[in-house]
């Protein structure tokens, strides 16, 4: 049922970055919200048994990226298990903090983690905005119906 009614609502798509032992780590989420205007706070999932869990469990800095809706295929790549993540064609940086930071995107925050709340099979992260730009053009990528979309007119 959970899924089923999910898949009615629209959500805005993102991407989630950390530096782990092993290098940079990232994962596609719909799950980002505003939390608080003082202190800034947002929140995201993600499951314990995804492949950038141990990445964000161990670090103290994330990055968040609102993508585009011509940043599709950088979606699909952060969602596929197993993609070469960083690998070409995805660019990027060392952002503040050590941040993997994704270029081309509509907004990126750098934020340092507050909290891991446990949630079922996932964990809630919330976390303070400590850097970020919104300079990016365009519309924002969704997410609805099982697929990636835009906006209409």
């Amino acid at each position: 049922m959970l899924r089923s009614v999910f898949r009615r609502h629209a959500a805005g798509v993102a991407v989630i970055t950390a530096r782990g032992p092993q290098g940079p780590a990232g994962f596609t989420a719909t799950s980002l919200t505003s939390v608080s205007a003082e202190p800034p706070l947002i929140s995201f999932g993600i499951g314990t048994g995804a492949s950038s869990w141990p990445a964000v469990a161990g670090t103290e800095y994330v990055g968040v990226h609102i993508l585009g809706e011509h940043q599709e295929d950088l979606a699909a790549t952060f969602a596929r298990s197993g993609a070469d993540r960083f690998g070409a064609p995805t660019v990027w940086h060392d952002g503040p903090e050590g941040v993997p930071v994704l270029d081309g995107v509509l907004a990126w925050l750098v934020c340092r983690i507050t909290g891991r709340v446990p949630a079922g099979d996932h964990r809630i992260v919330i976390a303070e905005i400590v850097h970020g730009a919104s300079a990016g053009r365009g519309r924002p990528l969704l997410y609805h119906q099982g697929r990636f979309t835009s906006l209409r007119d």
